[in-house]
């Protein structure tokens, strides 16, 4: 099975930019549909973005679109999430999760999650 580790969250300014990674070790990320969550203080966990396994297909939820962009390298097992002109709503803990299918963007189909890595937008 497949390990997950996320990193690149941090403080930024409202407007400012990160990139989260998402590395991934024990079976090639090649194999599963990929996603990033974010779950906020008293908040249910929700879908930010997924990725197909072939990468042809992208799904971003409404409040991220335009500004956010998911992508995959299966040559260095790596998924990134690029986050530009972020808000302070964009505060929360990020996590990588991965889905032994082609593509879904349906949260109970992510079998394997990271631990996530915190993502703070200063106003």
């Amino acid at each position: 099975q497949v390990q997950l580790v996320e990193s690149g969250g941090g403080l930024v300014q409202a407007g400012g930019s990160l990139r989260l990674s998402c590395a991934a070790s024990g079976r090639s990320v090649s194999f599963y549909a990929m996603g990033w969550f974010r779950q906020a203080p008293g908040r249910e966990r929700e879908v930010v973005g997924a990725i197909s396994r072939s990468g042809g297909a992208k799904y971003y939820a409404d409040s991220v679109k335009g500004r956010f962009t998911i992508s995959r390298d299966n040559a260095k097992n790596t998924v990134y999430l690029q986050m530009n002109s972020l808000k302070p709503e964009d505060t929360a803990v990020y996590y990588c999760a991965a889905a032994n299918v082609p593509w879904t963007v349906t949260t109970a189909q992510y079998s394997y999650w990271g631990q996530g890595t915190q993502v703070t937008v200063s106003s």
